[in-house]
């Protein structure tokens, strides 16, 4: 059996978990609140519905927005 090579150092704690800051969904939510429209549709090319729908709500609740996000017939809806 071979040996490796390896340190133990004593930590306080561990550091807190970095999250990111923005996303890449972050523009379609802010192009609809600078909008007129209270419903459109969101088309992302080689995505499906109920996953942009999921990254959306994500986003949404990340900024505390008052924005409802539905799917119907696989298309995304937004709605203020």
């Amino acid at each position: 059996m071979s040996k490796i090579s390896f340190d133990l150092l004593p930590v306080e704690k561990k550091p807190s978990r970095r999250y990111r800051k923005g996303s890449k969904y972050d523009p379609i939510l802010d192009k609809f609140l600078e909008g007129k429209d209270k419903l459109v549709t969101v088309e992302v090319a080689g995505r499906d519905g109920n996953y942009v729908r999921t990254q959306l709500k994500k986003r949404i609740d990340a900024r505390d927005l008052k924005i409802d996000v539905s799917v119907v017939n696989n298309k995304v809806y937004l709605e203020k």
